[in-house]
């Protein structure tokens, strides 16, 4: 499915700043408080250097000024004790600078994963299980290489966002509102919220984006539908309070957004995340578009997806050829 943003709705900056990217607004910060920021920011050491092992298995380089940017979204809130990945993103920039595409890749998705490095040394036997358990077995790296062993596409890059990470962004903005339909009630991530409108300070908010099973159809689509549907709110609430012109407040949900980010060596400071800022900025509005990998319920595992062949290959292909993706 793809979608292209109306005016009033600027999904591509909601996600970016949830992401710790729309850093550009950074030029009349005071020195002091850029540096402090620029320090927040973490550098996945780790992933590189799995990557760079790895690298004769890795796909080429995509040709011209085509860029793939893996956005992942840290849970720690699991029960596992390990971190998952809640959500992963790919951010496609055409070589032509006129597309951002942003391709949603389902948590459940039942795939192969590659034998990786633990954070504590060890090595993985490769398995074929779902998505998010790349993250927990091998981080950042082993994500990024189940999805370039999946696709045939190379990661350029990478940044991953903690989700408590998330839950300051939203105390920093005072909150973010939701009106429900119905009582919702998910015992599995604490949430629990009556029908009607509700401001969410962020601990509800991290429960809110993570409801799953007993809330809508219990799925990972669902679920990941209802995250976006909650950063757009968030981006129209730091707009509605004029953050970007308030100092005070500017500061409080760079804070908390730079804070929350680890990023691979190329995108680990904010001069190189700005500079992205500014290549996404010059996009045109038409050419930015959301999609999610074509899946379908797999056939044997009970609420997990498979790939939705023949389309997904030709979505694949279309990425990896730098075209517009198909709607």
């Amino acid at each position: 499915m793809a979608f292209h943003m109306s005016r009033g709705q600027k999904v591509l900056w909601w996600l970016l700043l949830a992401f710790g990217v729309v850093l550009a607004i950074l030029a009349g910060t005071a020195l002091w408080a850029y540096q402090k920021l620029d320090g927040n920011i973490r550098t996945d050491h780790a992933a590189a250097r799995e990557l760079n092992d790895r690298a004769a298995q890795r796909p080429a380089p995509a040709t011209g000024e085509a860029r793939n940017i893996m956005l992942i979204g840290e849970d720690w809130g699991s029960g596992t004790g390990n971190a998952r990945s809640d959500a992963v993103l790919l951010l496609h920039l055409s070589g032509d600078g006129q597309r951002a595409e942003v391709v949603g890749l389902p948590r459940d998705l039942i795939v192969d994963i590659p034998s990786c490095h633990t954070p504590d040394g060890r090595t993985t036997e490769a398995a074929r299980a779902q998505f998010n358990w790349a993250f927990q077995w091998g981080g950042a790296a082993c994500t990024i290489r189940t999805f370039e062993d999946l696709s045939g596409i190379r990661v350029d890059h990478h940044l991953v966002v903690g989700f408590e990470g998330f839950a300051e962004l939203v105390d920093a903005v005072g909150g973010v509102p939701v009106t429900l339909e119905h009582d919702e009630d998910d015992p599995n991530v604490g949430h629990h919220l009556s029908a009607g409108r509700h401001l969410l300070n962020g601990e509800q908010a991290l429960a809110y984006v993570r409801a799953r099973v007993y809330v809508g159809d219990g799925s990972d689509l669902n679920r990941m539908s209802r995250q976006q549907d909650f950063l757009r709110r968030l981006y129209d609430r730091i707009v509605d309070r004029g953050t970007f012109t308030h100092p005070s407040r500017l500061y409080a949900v760079l804070s908390a957004a730079t804070s929350a980010l680890t990023a691979d060596p190329g995108l680990d400071s904010l001069a190189e995340l700005r500079e992205l800022a500014e290549d996404l900025r010059a996009v045109p509005e038409s050419g930015i578009s959301f999609h999610t990998l074509p899946t379908l319920p797999h056939p044997t595992r009970e609420n997990r997806l498979t790939l939705d062949e023949p389309a997904a290959d030709a979505f694949l292909a279309a990425l990896r050829a730098d075209r517009p993706l198909p709607e």
